[in-house]
């Protein structure tokens, strides 16, 4: 079997599921169910070979214009100061705002059929990342809490995701206990704050204050055995994994050489997509770097390559960097946003919001490159071939990382819920 696959949780449950029936006469199904029994699921254990071990999700916030960057027209009514050029992947012409990703193409598979039932940025945003619509009564779970939920940590003295950027209305661990939600990073050149002891504390008086706290604390977790309270110890455990760990140093950006961090771009978006990197040879498993605004009502024309200005090396060289340290393979990379923008360009120069044709990307992981799933039709209005849906896009997503498409956990309330919905994975895109 191959070694790579054994260090993957589904990886090892096959191989112990195909060791029990060859050596022992018998089948694995009670362990291969044992941790979704223990996690609340349902009867279904539906799982595929994962393609990758960890995602890196760039997000654009505000809706990012796919007539001006993954799908331009011909038409000059539509492409206004948009023009297309070739790229590395045969019969492939992507914007010429982003002439670096043009010559990587032949790594990524170009989704323009993309679809979405929410026109507003929050609801966009939240349905893109959790495959639900947003409301009051329930918080869904985003891609990441699902990850480590349904697998292990890459790292157990390191959190299993990361967030970069200030993104506050990130949907975090929802419904599930709050030790799943992201590690929040607004600045990824800041590195990671308030994780060392004070200097007036020496390791025994930590320990021992550490060990009163707990005692302090047991009386009232054991009256009181909710998952909150759990949370709360969890917490703290979490905490003194990191600050004993010497793997930090992942989230220090100096020790990275300078012409790289001139390659990817000195903005927050660059270095954070360098951070993510980082973080995932570190055995974070899933990273999401937000970047915009894309919300280009206004001036659509010069904002759009203001941005691309930004993008483009941050992206073309996070690809490349992977591919080189032999990582690309391994880790997903996915580009998303909650809608494109119109095909009219009204009358401050911009482009409004449009959920009913944009485009998202994956490369790595699995993905075969210089591949393009359906089209928009001749002004990027509708989709014209092979409707994608956000759960669609994000069942792609759980196929490439094995997760359980079908299964089912509940909620606190007893709802039935599943990764990406009723969503169906887009399984020709893989090798």
């Amino acid at each position: 079997m191959n070694a790579s696959l054994l260090r993957t949780e589904t990886g090892r449950r096959q191989f112990l599921a195909g060791a029990a029936k060859t050596f022992l006469g018998v089948t694995a199904a009670a362990y291969l169910t044992s941790r979704a029994a223990a996690a609340g699921a349902g009867a279904s254990v539906s799982r595929q070979v994962p393609t990758a071990r960890n995602v890196i999700y760039l997000y654009m916030t505000g809706g990012m214009s796919h007539l001006d960057t993954w799908d331009p027209k011909s038409n000059p009514e539509v492409a206004g100061l948009t023009e297309a050029i070739r790229t590395t992947a045969d019969g492939v012409s992507i914007s010429d705002n982003l002439p670096l990703m043009a010559r990587k193409m032949d790594k990524v598979a170009l989704i323009r059929s993309m679809n979405s039932t929410q026109g507003a940025h929050e609801q966009g945003q939240y349905f893109m990342r959790t495959s639900h619509t947003l409301r009051s009564s329930i918080r869904h779970p985003g891609l990441g809490a699902w990850l480590e939920k349904f697998q292990d940590r890459g790292n157990p003295s390191l959190p299993a995701t990361v967030m970069i950027g200030n993104e506050s209305r990130h949907p975090g661990a929802g419904f599930f206990e709050a030790r799943f939600a992201p590690l929040m990073l607004n600045n990824p050149e800041g590195g990671l704050k308030n994780v060392s002891r004070l200097s007036r504390f020496n390791e025994e008086q930590f320990t021992q204050r550490l060990s009163l706290a707990k005692k302090l604390d047991r009386a009232f977790e054991e009256t009181y055995d909710l998952g909150r309270v759990r949370a709360y110890t969890d917490m703290y455990d979490d905490a003194v994994k990191m600050m004993n760990s010497g793997e930090l140093t992942a989230f220090d950006l100096s020790a990275e050489p300078a012409a790289l961090r001139e390659r990817y771009g000195r903005g927050q978006f660059g270095q954070g997509c360098l951070l993510a990197r980082r973080l995932v040879e570190h055995g974070i498993r899933f990273v999401e770097v937000t970047f915009g605004n894309w919300d280009t009502h206004n001036a659509n024309f010069t904002r759009v390559p203001e941005l691309c200005g930004e993008f483009d090396p941050a992206l073309s060289t996070l690809i490349g960097d992977l591919d080189k340290r032999g990582m690309l393979d391994d880790t997903l990379i996915v580009l998303a946003t909650e809608f494109g923008r119109t095909p009219v360009i009204n009358v401050n120069d911009g482009r409004d919001h449009h959920p009913r044709a944009f485009s998202c990307l994956l490369a790595g992981g699995g993905v075969k490159g210089g591949a393009v799933h359906g089209a928009s039709d001749e002004r990027g209005d509708s989709v014209a071939e092979a409707p994608v849906s956000v759960p669609d896009f994000n069942a792609t997503i759980g196929y490439a990382l094995g997760l359980p498409l079908d299964q089912v956990l509940f909620s606190p309330s007893k709802r039935p819920f599943t990764v990406a919905d009723k969503g169906k994975p887009l399984t020709h895109l893989f090798a």
